[in-house]
């Protein structure tokens, strides 16, 4: 790789989804379907959890942190992934493309916090929930969600100083937004200062909120063996099988991308996982959130009540009802 002819880059070209034109309309559809269902989704769950009284709780906190983590994450690739499909040019600036680095690493990596936190959450409701209210406060989620915001943003930009400082020898990036893995697959040689670090301190940033996720569940799964009611016991599993569901097609798909050595990198097959947790799993976290959980379904209800045609108009005649 050290014998590849050094060029200064300035700018690079994405080469989408796929490289087949005839496949460029019809990816152009599905992604801007799924893109269309993930926003409007997250969005609907933010509103709902921001409007109706019965959700102004900790746990719903942070359900709406998820759902604009969810947003933020496929906004940042996909409109442009959309425009690139059914153009001509598919080039990004240089400084573009750095900066879409960081803002993907840092709202990917904020999404497994957020889980972090709601895996917290669920674990004191379950194993201590006569102090839950007085441990799981809104402050304290507050705080939680700004410190990791914090550490994700001095992490990405950690990242995104070593891979700015890299010398590149091409600038055709097989991939519809600017990752690292890539990025490094273009370096003229083998960058293993950023490639320690992926897997030193991206495993802390990153990967420790999973084991956090982990070790929350095996408790909670020892408080689910010792309960003697059936009710207490069909809650508890219904209050976590939802955020279990998330959290395993999150890191499922993080896990084959990022957490394996250079030499199995397929970038064809980097691109197509990456679509399924920048597109899929955003537009799939609302429809799981809302089909499996009845506060929500009976918050949408009453929303869906208040707009209606016949709550207006009832309104409208009758302000005093």
């Amino acid at each position: 790789m050290a014998t590849r002819n050094r060029t200064e880059v300035t700018e690079f070209v994405l080469l989408g989804l796929s490289s087949w034109l005839e496949m460029q309309p019809l990816i152009f559809g599905i992604v801007l379907t799924m893109y269309l269902i993930a926003v409007m989704g997250n969005a609907l769950l933010v509103i709902v959890a921001c409007l109706d009284s019965m959700l102004q709780t900790p746990m719903y906190f942070l359900l709406r942190q998820l759902s604009f983590t969810d947003i933020f994450l496929t906004t940042i690739t996909v409109p442009q992934m959309l425009v690139h499909t059914l153009a001509v040019s598919r080039t990004i600036s240089y400084n573009r493309c750095m900066i879409q680095l960081f803002f993907f690493m840092a709202v990917g990596s904020m999404e497994g916090h957020v889980l972090a936190a709601m895996a917290y959450d669920r674990y004191v409701a379950i194993c201590d929930p006569l102090r839950y209210s007085t441990i799981v406060t809104q402050h304290l989620c507050l705080r939680i969600i700004l410190t990791s915001w914090v550490v994700v943003s001095l992490n990405s930009l950690l990242y995104s100083v070593l891979v700015a400082r890299l010398t590149f020898c091409g600038n055709r990036v097989t991939h519809f937004f600017c990752d690292i893995t890539p990025l490094l697959k273009l370096s003229c040689t083998r960058p293993l200062v950023n490639e320690m670090l992926i897997f030193t301190e991206g495993v802390a940033v990153v990967v420790s909120p999973f084991f956090f996720i982990l070790g929350s569940y095996a408790r909670i799964g020892v408080a689910i063996a010792h309960m003697h009611s059936v009710a207490a016991l069909r809650k508890a599993l219904s209050t976590c099988s939802s955020h279990i569901l998330v959290v395993l097609l999150l890191y499922g798909s993080v896990i084959l991308m990022y957490l394996r050595p250079s030499s199995s990198y397929n970038l064809d097959q980097d691109r197509q996982v990456a679509i399924f947790y920048t597109v899929v799993t955003p537009m799939l976290n609302p429809l799981i959130y809302s089909l499996r959980n009845q506060e929500v379904k009976g918050a949408l209800r009453r929303l869906f009540r208040k707009l209606s045609p016949q709550s207006v108009s009832s309104y409208v005649f009758f302000p005093g009802m």
